[in-house]
């Protein structure tokens, strides 16, 4: 029997004290039991002062393993220990309710292995995190090809421009911010691919958990992310980005991926399909 109704775990690095203390109180709201796991890759424990939170696990690595690495630590933990498990950025904050409202519906649908909800900027405006899978095309175009009507029209496409974000949608491609995962789902699908640093592994396990359950997009509850593109600042970060999503296709296929035609043409037909109410 689960000890706790959910795990959570938050990979930090070299965060400001004030993002993890408001990511903290945000859970803290919840009338569910639930275990805290904070996985700190930063190079130094300045971080360990949170260790004393209630119901609050500080595990720190002393360099920097990865983000999928480091949640796999906390995962391993966790997985026997509840029904469900979390992962989120440290950068989210969110209302009482919510991961109660979460819960709920994930007890109810038993197809589903993961959520997300729906995801605001700080200024209110909705971060559009449901996408196709990539195509090696789909990321050339938006960094190096420019504005052209043929990119525009790719970048609208990839990102599911005509989808409005009040319906539930059953995707391929979530982000990894706010991963509301079922752990025996999470257990028959397996944990994040460590060969990928960081950028590609919410991509890599939300399609191997959408070939056996649903992973959805849930509009009725909202949170709120500090989101910045690093990788579009950052030439190192960008470095990053670029070496883990060689890997990435280099796993699935580049050209040619039927996984990935088969799970977009789905998703594009539903998105264009004036039936699709689901709620």
């Amino acid at each position: 029997m689960a000890k706790f109704d959910l795990t959570i775990s938050v990979v930090l690095y070299q965060n400001e004290i004030d993002e993890i203390r408001s990511l903290i109180d945000s859970i803290a709201q919840t009338k569910l039991s639930y275990k805290l796991y904070l996985i700190d890759n930063s190079p130094a424990n300045d971080l360990e002062i949170f260790s004393t939170e209630k119901n609050t696990e500080y595990i720190f690595n002393k360099k920097n393993i990865g983000f999928g690495h480091a949640q796999n630590i906390a995962i391993e933990k966790a997985i026997d220990k509840s029904n469900y498990h979390l992962i989120l950025n440290p950068d989210i904050s969110f209302e009482s309710g919510t991961l109660e409202s979460i819960f709920s519906f994930m007890q109810s649908n038993k197809d589903v292995g993961q959520l997300m909800p729906k995801v605001f900027y700080p200024d209110g405006n909705v971060q559009k995190l449901c996408k196709l899978l990539p195509h090696p095309f789909d990321l050339i175009g938006r960094r190096f090809l420019g504005n052209s009507k043929l990119i525009k029209k790719r970048n609208d496409q990839y990102e599911l421009s005509n989808f409005t974000y009040d319906k539930i949608l059953d995707t391929p491609n979530l982000s990894g911010c706010f991963m509301f995962l079922r752990c025996s789902a999470l257990k028959e699908v397996g944990l994040f691919d460590e060969r990928f640093f960081m950028y590609p592994e919410d991509i890599d396990l939300t399609r191997r958990m959408h070939v056996k359950y649903k992973t959805v997009f849930y509009p009725y509850v909202q949170v709120y992310h500090e989101h910045t593109k690093s990788s579009f600042k950052n030439t190192r970060m960008f470095g990053i980005h670029l070496c883990n999503m060689i890997k990435y296709f280099n796993k699935w296929g580049w050209l040619f991926d039927k996984e990935r035609e088969k799970f977009n043409e789905r998703l594009f037909n539903e998105i264009n399909n004036p039936r699709n109410g689901n709620s």
